[in-house]
C-alpha cells in the first residue's frame, strides 16, 4: 500500500527505512500509526479530525472483506456531513449479520440487516446511504450531535426528512427507534453550521422554541439589512449565534476580517433602529444556554414596547426557503 501520505511497512522497508526508524518516526509524531503495519506520513497535530479519519478509512478498507460496508461516523465523514463531540478515534463498518458485532482500538464491527438499497458507493468505497448512516447515527449519539449530523445531512444534501423516517421504519425493532425519532422531528435543513444546531437544540430545551431560521429583512423603503440566524416572529426578536469562523468562511475576495466584523455591527444596528431586539452569543455559551435563554425573555419582554411593522420592514425568507 502507498499512496501520497499513507505507506505499509513493506513499502517503508522498500524505501531503505528500518524497523527502528519506524518506530522512532511514530515516537516523535513525524509519523502516525493507523493500523498494525500502515502509517500517516508527516505530523498529525495540526490536521482536524475528520482529514485524519479519512485517511484511516482509508487505510483499513484496504483490508476488509467485499460484504463490508463503512458505516456510521465513517459514512458521516465519508458524506461530508458535519459531526459534533463524536468519537472518531475507530472506524465503523457494518456486516450483514446478526451477531459477531466486535471493537478493538481501531475498528468498530457493527452486525445488523444491510440490503442493498441502503448502501452506496463514495470514492469507490461500499458506504451505507445517507438515510441509513442518518438513521444509525441517531440511534446511538445523543440528541444534540444527532442534530448536528441531521441538520447537516438535510443541508448538505438532497435527503429529505420522510427518507430519514423511511429509514428508521425499515428496521422497527432495532435499539434506540424511539430517541431517533424525536431527533430526526426535530431537523432543520436551513441550519447552516454545528454552532447553529447546537443553539437550535439548547434554546429548546431552555423554552425558546419556535424559531425561524434565515429570515431576510427589509426596511420599509427597501434596503436589504440583513439575514438573521435565528428570528422569534412572535416577539421580533432575532438570534444571531456568533460562531467567529464565519468572518473568515464568508469573506469577499481581498475583504478584511475587521471590515467584516464592521459590516456585521451595522448590519446590528440597522436591524435594531428597524424596531427589533437582537440577542447573540458566542461557542462558549452553548455549553450553558440558560443565560442566553434569560437575555432572549428580556429582549421579548422589551420587543412589546417597540414592536416593528413586519409587513413595512419586508420580513422574507432566504432564497426559497418556506416561511
Amino acid at each position: 500500500m502507498s499512496t501520497d501520505r499513507i505507506i505499509d511497512r513493506a513499502e517503508a522497508l522498500r524505501r531503505g527505512h528500518t524497523d527502528e526508524e519506524i518506530r522512532r518516526l511514530c515516537t516523535t509524531g513525524a509519523w502516525t500509526r493507523l493500523r498494525r503495519g500502515v502509517y500517516l506520513l508527516g505530523e498529525d497535530s495540526a490536521e482536524d479530525r475528520s482529514a485524519r479519519h479519512r485517511h484511516l478509512i482509508q487505510a483499513t478498507a484496504e483490508c476488509v472483506c467485499d460484504r463490508t460496508v463503512i458505516s456510521h461516523a465513517s459514512a458521516a465523514i465519508l458524506h461530508g456531513f458535519d459531526l459534533w463531540a463524536t468519537d472518531l478515534r475507530r472506524v465503523h463498518l457494518t456486516r450483514d449479520r446478526t451477531h459477531g458485532a466486535r471493537a478493538n482500538p481501531l475498528v468498530h464491527v457493527h452486525s445488523a440487516p444491510i440490503d442493498a438499497d441502503e448502501i452506496c458507493e463514495v470514492g469507490g468505497l461500499r458506504v451505507t446511504t445517507p438515510a441509513r448512516t442518518l438513521a444509525d447515527l441517531s440511534r446511538t449519539l445523543s440528541f444534540e450531535q444527532a442534530v448536528v449530523v441531521g441538520d447537516s445531512a438535510l443541508h448538505r444534501t438532497t435527503l429529505t426528512k420522510d427518507e430519514a423516517r423511511q429509514a428508521l421504519r425499515a428496521r422497527p425493532r432495532r435499539p434506540g427507534n424511539v430517541q431517533a425519532a424525536r431527533a430526526i422531528e426535530f431537523l432543520d435543513d436551513r441550519s447552516e453550521s454545528v454552532g447553529e444546531s447546537r443553539s437550535r437544540v439548547r434554546l429548546h430545551l431552555n423554552g425558546i422554541t419556535d424559531l425561524e431560521l434565515q429570515q431576510s429583512f427589509l426596511s420599509p423603503d427597501g434596503i436589504y439589512l440583513g439575514r438573521t440566524d435565528f428570528f422569534d416572529p412572535t416577539h421580533s426578536v432575532i438570534g444571531e449565534f456568533d460562531g467567529r469562523v464565519k468572518y473568515g468562511t464568508y469573506l469577499k475576495p481581498g475583504q478584511d476580517p475587521g471590515d467584516a466584523v464592521f459590516l456585521e455591527k451595522q448590519r446590528e444596528d440597522a436591524l435594531r433602529d428597524a424596531g427589533f431586539e437582537v440577542v447573540r452569543w458566542i461557542w462558549r455559551e452553548l455549553d450553558d444556554m440558560a443565560a442566553v435563554a434569560l437575555r432572549f425573555r428580556r429582549a421579548r419582554a422589551r420587543a412589546h414596547t417597540r414592536r416593528p411593522d413586519l409587513t413595512q420592514c419586508g420580513c422574507t425568507s432566504h432564497a426559497g426557503w418556506a416561511m
